[in-house]
């Protein structure tokens, strides 16, 4: 009898937890949402960009436009959103910049192709010789310009030409500029394509801009005899103002255990941010909208839904948010859903590389591999295919992870190129960007591939459910039903002897 007790209560333990890992009976959150909800919202965001300068960018009557829509739909869905203002460094470009060879040759860079300004870089110009800073051995992305020492011997009133690479964008611009330099111009990694695409996070008091590697080497190159002169123009302006992060979760589930999706609703200056990232706002807004019509037994978990601010000048919003938190109150938090551009026009499934089989470096928490698995799972299910997406940091996740907490979510390409297996598996064109409107005027209701931002917004839903309803594959956490179930019987005394 003894035998047949151990193994009915194994199997009853077999059974509990597996059925949280599965997708609950009864209403399906990703039927429940429907493509005209998203697109409803899409419109909306474009509109709002229409008649308020064609942007959406934190500190923009856009952005706090986009800001009051969300919070009116959310209010008409029962929920009770909050605010959270934080003040952050606006900033914009308020001229054309301009970038030259003066010598040994003379040559004109042409912005958008050959060199942008940064996000945060200085107001001002100069022209002056080019030195470069710690070059990298070829073909690597090395650590230029990340420690002070690496200017030793610098000549102050120079340009810096520095490689991206290892440390923020920022931490070489602020060493270059302690080192006197007149401007800074940071080159690609040679195994990235095209322009660097960042932000530096934070005010400089120096130009700085940014080019493609190869016009990079080239420049570093042409500097080694000591002859080469730059011409670096930035136009720009930077003030304090306020930002606001929208916040809101379901009464129902589980205070000790939340599940936080999110995605940035602010666009860059450029444009008014249609596909980066409205998409993943639309998306996660009208995946809020549908979350009541689950039963209670599906949202055992609460599930916090927020609109970060001020992701485009460097994560701001969700840094300020993670932050602000105390040591008890991120203990609460089980994973972060982040969902960035859903929509790319070239587009891929990609979802986020949670176990770091890619070795981006960002060494996930543990549990950021479950939430890879699930959502592949469900693709999987469905015979769609999906990629990895390297987990870089970059997106709103990035001030989760950084502490502790277990992260994951879709993404479906920026500025990035679309290899030949990426278009067998998804369609589109080999060679050219995911985005091709990336942080441009053209991101608009236009540069949508409609029928990916369907599949991505049901994984979003499906992954949202499935975690609403138990996080033990990701935290250990199971339902507290299944906790109740496991429970042990009050033993029965006979004597000092326990008989079960």
């Amino acid at each position: 009898m003894r035998r047949l007790a151990l193994g009915a209560a194994a199997a009853l333990i077999a059974s509990l937890v597996a059925v949280p890992q599965a997708q609950a009976a009864g209403p399906d959150l990703a039927g429940l949402v429907k493509p005209k909800d998203v697109k409803a919202h899409l419109k909306a965001f474009q509109e709002i960009a229409d008649y308020n300068g064609g942007s959406r960018a934190t500190g923009t009557a856009g952005f706090e436009l986009s800001v009051k829509y969300v919070v009116s739909q959310l209010k008409r869905a029962g929920f009770t959103p909050s605010v959270q203002k934080f003040d952050f460094d606006f900033w914009e470009e308020r001229g054309a910049p301009e970038f030259a060879q003066l010598a040994p040759d003379a040559r004109t860079y042409a912005v958008g192709t050959d060199f942008n300004t940064m996000a945060y870089s200085g107001n001002g110009e100069a022209s002056a010789t080019a030195v470069a800073v710690d070059v990298p051995a070829a073909g690597q992305a090395g650590d230029a310009g990340c420690e002070a020492s690496d200017f030793a011997g610098f000549t102050s009133g120079s340009i810096a030409l520095i490689q991206r690479g290892t440390c923020d964008f920022v931490v070489k611009a602020r060493n270059a500029e302690a080192a006197g330099a007149s401007a800074v111009v940071i080159y690609n990694r040679p195994d990235q394509e095209g322009i660097v695409a960042g932000t530096l996070g934070a005010p400089v008091g120096i130009p700085v801009v940014t080019t493609p590697y190869q016009l990079g080497e080239d420049l570093v190159e042409a500097s080694d005899g000591g002859d080469l002169r730059l011409r670096v123009k930035a136009v720009t302006y930077t003030e304090k103002r306020t930002a606001s992060n929208v916040i809101a979760e379901t009464k129902q589930g589980r205070a000790d255990n939340v599940v936080v999706v999110g995605a940035h609703l602010d666009s860059v200056n450029e444009g008014p941010g249609i596909n980066d990232n409205g998409t993943g706002s639309a998306a996660i807004l009208a995946i809020a909208q549908k979350i009541g019509q689950l039963p209670k037994k599906d949202v055992r978990n609460k599930v916090r839904f927020a609109w970060w601010g001020a992701e485009e000048e460097g994560l701001l919003g969700s840094e300020h948010y993670v932050a602000q938190l105390s040591e008890a109150e991120a203990a609460k938090i089980a994973l972060n859903l982040n969902f960035d551009m859903l929509g790319s026009i070239n587009g891929i499934t990609g979802v986020y590389d949670g176990d770091d089989s890619l070795g981006s470096g960002t060494n996930p928490p543990l549990g950021s591999g479950a939430i890879e698995k699930a959502f592949k799972n469900y693709y999987a299910k469905r015979k769609l295919p999906t990629v990895e997406s390297p987990f870089t940091g970059r997106s709103d996740y990035g001030p989760f992870i950084a502490v502790g907490i277990p992260a994951g979510g879709l993404f479906s390409g920026a500025e990035g190129i679309k290899t030949a297996e990426e278009a067998r598996l998804f369609g589109g064109t080999a060679g050219q960007p995911y985005d091709p409107c990336y942080h441009a005027a053209c991101d608009t209701l236009k540069n949508i591939d409609w029928k990916l931002l369907e599949k991505n917004t049901d994984g979003a839903a499906a992954a949202t459910q499935q975690f609403a309803g138990s996080t033990l594959p990701v935290n250990g956490e199971a339902p507290r039903k299944a906790l109740r179930a496991l429970k042990p019987a009050k033993p029965e005394f006979r004597g000092h002897h326990a008989v079960r």
